[in-house]
């Protein structure tokens, strides 16, 4: 079948093949494809992963860009055990939580952990429950479905 046509490419200062491989350690059907580079792990520039079958590159090149969270990865999680999960994985050793699900990791890379239900809640045709809903959810920094649905039951 061939490469896929289109990959997310994020872009680190340094420790691309560090964050590639702490990213597929997280979700199943995740795994590091090619490595190109100049010989050694600290200086491999181009890592092309799929992470839980999604099409992904990091390039390294030192301190030309910065990342920003206008770009972010959204992970849609199953239930709260793997919010929770993805949540304290996400930041062992640095990084930041912020409002309504989002993580920065230590590479510097935005992240969000919706969980399912969320999403379920917020496209409810009860608007008014939708809106109580996404209300909840922007007084939150990790989500708490429990909470979530107490105000989306009204």
């Amino acid at each position: 079948m061939g490469p896929p046509k289109v990959r997310t490419c994020l872009y680190c200062e340094r420790g691309g093949y560090a964050a590639a491989s702490f990213y597929v350690s997280l979700l199943p059907g995740s795994q590091i494809e090619t490595v190109q580079g100049l010989g050694n792990a600290a200086d491999r520039i181009v890592v092309e992963f799929t992470l839980a079958a999604a099409p992904m590159m990091i390039l390294t090149d030192g301190p030309m860009f910065r990342l920003s969270p206008a770009v972010s990865i959204s992970l849609l999680s199953k239930d709260q055990a793997e919010t929770d999960r993805l949540w304290a994985a996400l930041t062992p050793d640095g990084g930041a939580g912020s409002m309504c699900d989002w993580r920065t990791d230590l590479f510097g890379v935005s992240w969000q952990i919706p969980p399912k239900r969320l999403m379920q809640m917020n496209t409810s045709p009860d608007l008014a429950a939708a809106g109580r809903a996404r209300a909840g959810m922007m007084s939150m920094r990790k989500i708490d479905i429990a909470a979530l649905e107490a105000v989306f039951a009204g």
